[in-house]
């Protein structure tokens, strides 16, 4: 916790005093510099980018593992890290085998999820490398490479790791593995996904590096850390964390999702503490299998307003798609016609963001109507929408 936020802290304690002191360090998506526990896993990564202290480039690798397991967290932490090391042109440091200094390589982080065509990701490393400005219009896919090829050959070179591939609507490894090959050695890649199949092993002749799920201990502990820098003292007790890192069953982001919603429903009945019935709410609020909130939160924001709106819609208004889509369409200032909101639930459906579930019975013949669920954490995207929105 850095001294804003323990002033924060210290200047929002009144009569009242609120639960939730600091939403950020609940969130899910919120990466801290230093992840807890993670210890052994950032020393095999560091391994792996070692060569890059000598003067050259890593090797591709593949970084893995299950949903809510850390990677992101720890890729960014590093990534951070070593950009912040890099910040100046030619930025060099000095050996302790060597009489002369190395220069280090650029260390570029990109969110496939965010840039997820080839475009896209041009640009966002072009950005991350380049002093001039980057045309984001009137400026073709091959010219973006081209620039890329040139900037990056007059330099020492590119760390380049992706996050999320493989993921549906994001990118592959057989497209990154494509795109960035005509770069020759001039580009390394770290690529960050999920457990992958037989067809990511079958094309990726380079290394991997696996990250397991976090054990109960751990979790507990990431649980008890954030929790004392987002909540007030005393708000969250050590059994209540431990009882959502034993449900959670190792995924760091579904055990924050289901604090955070606990903590916010704690704090909004004005409360000292958060209370065992808290724990249950924010626990049924993340769905399983959960989407990553990451995901609802890369969505076009005319999406996520879809989403907002159908958080608050009562039991009749959800029966069908139909009655949803008068229903979220009908709402004062939505500027969305129900074609389009029909359209946005569908395609949202398809993404599994949310699930169609077919009613049990149908009144009459025919097919029987469908609703749609949310597959997502829905206190915690609805608190961080709403503040998002009054910022």
């Amino acid at each position: 916790m850095d001294l804003a936020q323990r002033i924060r802290r210290r200047r929002r304690r009144g009569a009242d005093r609120p639960i939730v002191l600091d939403y950020e360090p609940l969130n899910p998506v919120a990466h801290v510099q230093e992840p807890v526990g993670r210890g052994p896993v950032l020393e095999r990564v560091l391994d792996h980018l070692d060569p890059v202290f000598e003067g050259t480039l890593p090797p591709d690798v593949y970084v893995w593992g299950p949903s809510g397991s850390g990677k992101s967290a720890i890729v960014t932490a590093l990534f951070d890290r070593l950009q912040s090391m890099t910040v100046q042109p030619h930025a060099v440091i000095h050996t302790s085998t060597r009489a002369q200094t190395v220069e280090l390589p650029t260390f570029v982080y990109v969110d496939a999820r965010v840039a997820n065509s080839e475009f896209q990701l041009y640009h966002r490393v072009l950005e991350a490398v380049s002093s001039d400005d980057v045309p984001q219009q009137g400026v073709s896919t091959a010219e973006l490479r081209s620039r890329l090829q040139d900037t990056v050959g007059g330099s020492s070179g590119v760390v380049l790791a992706v996050d999320h591939v493989d993921e549906p609507e994001s990118l592959t490894t057989a497209q990154l593995t494509e795109w960035f090959e005509p770069f020759g050695h001039t580009v390394s890649l770290l690529l960050v996904g999920r457990t992958p199949g037989e067809d990511v092993h079958g094309e990726w002749p380079d290394e991997e590096i696996e990250i397991p799920g976090y054990g109960q201990q751990v979790l507990i502990d990431v649980l008890m850390t954030r929790g004392s820098d987002g909540l007030a003292r005393d708000a969250l007790q050590h059994s209540q964390a431990r009882k959502i890192a034993s449900w959670a069953g190792g995924d760091a982001h579904d055990a924050l999702a289901a604090l955070f919603g606990a903590a916010d429903r704690a704090d909004a009945a004005g409360v000292e503490r958060i209370r065992d019935e808290d724990v249950e709410t924010g626990i049924d609020a993340v769905p399983s299998p959960c989407v990553p909130l990451g995901v609802v939160l890369s969505l076009r924001a005319n999406r996520q307003r879809v989403l907002r709106e159908l958080l608050d819609l009562d039991s009749d208004e959800r029966a069908s798609v139909t009655t949803t889509t008068k229903a979220i369409a009908g709402i004062d200032n939505i500027d969305l016609s129900p074609g389009t909101v029909k359209r946005f639930l569908y395609e949202l459906a398809e993404r599994g963001v949310v699930e169609r579930v077919s009613a049990s019975q149908a009144d009459g013949h025919g097919r029987p109507p469908s609703r749609v669920e949310p597959r997502f954490p829905t206190l915690v995207f609805r608190r961080l929408y709403d503040l998002h929105r009054h910022e």
